[in-house]
């Protein structure tokens, strides 16, 4: 059977390397270390989605790698390397391809390229001792930093739980402009059905982003 065109023009897989965080390639190899990072204190997901137990990981993860072979979402696992443990999960998501004809019917996903022109950053969560620590912070610096400079996408989008007040501040935190609130969104991790606060960098915005982004993690000599 011929290889379908995102088996042979998806964005190629990278490991993403920051001061005191590396983004690898997510994998089967990380589910016991997921495992208990998840498992560190769950009342900090009240709004979040992450997986409870080896089997829910395994298959969350099975997920993301499928989804990744479509050429549809880079997952990654985040190693905080302050203790060299694989701390949590996060993924460039809703990959999309602007280049060639447009798909027909309407609808359609279309044909995988190599370079996407919009994404998600998204699906995001942290074990309970790495977060308020700058790991957020470092890779969304190394996500954006590929999406803007080396796939030159348009735009990056991230969606909150519109109650999710310490993910919001989070993004807006980074200069992420809010679009606006989609009301009854989707199921909230909680089973209520959540509005959606929507927020958005464009490509011309990179640069005020990059520079808070490296003043907040002291890497303004680095970048100078």
């Amino acid at each position: 059977m011929p290889l379908s065109p995102h088996h042979v023009l998806m964005p190629a897989f990278v490991t993403l390397s920051g001061r005191s965080v590396r983004l690898e390639p997510l994998s089967l190899a990380v589910v016991d270390d997921l495992v208990t990072a998840a498992s560190e204190d769950r009342s900090t997901y009240a709004f979040t989605r992450v997986p409870a137990g080896r089997d829910d990981m395994v298959s969350y993860v099975e997920a993301a790698m499928a989804e990744q072979a479509e050429g549809r979402s880079m997952p990654f696992a985040i190693r905080w390397l302050h203790t060299d443990r694989v701390v949590g999960a996060t993924r460039l998501m809703h990959l999309e391809y602007w280049q060639g004809p447009m798909p027909w019917p309407p609808g359609t996903k279309g044909v995988v390229g190599e370079v996407p022109s919009v994404a998600d950053i998204g699906y995001t969560w942290l074990g309970a001792s790495a977060q308020g620590t700058g790991v957020n912070r470092e890779s969304k610096l190394l996500m954006l930093s590929l999406a803007f400079e080396t796939w030159q996408v348009h735009r990056i989008t991230l969606k909150a739980d519109v109650r999710n007040a310490r993910s919001r501040a989070a993004i807006e935190a980074l200069g992420a402009h809010l679009d606006g609130v989609r009301r009854a969104d989707s199921r909230g991790a909680d089973n209520t059905v959540r509005d959606t606060a929507y927020y958005s960098i464009l490509r011309s915005e990179w640069p005020m982003v990059r520079e808070r982004l490296h003043a907040r993690l002291g890497l303004v000599e680095a970048a100078a």
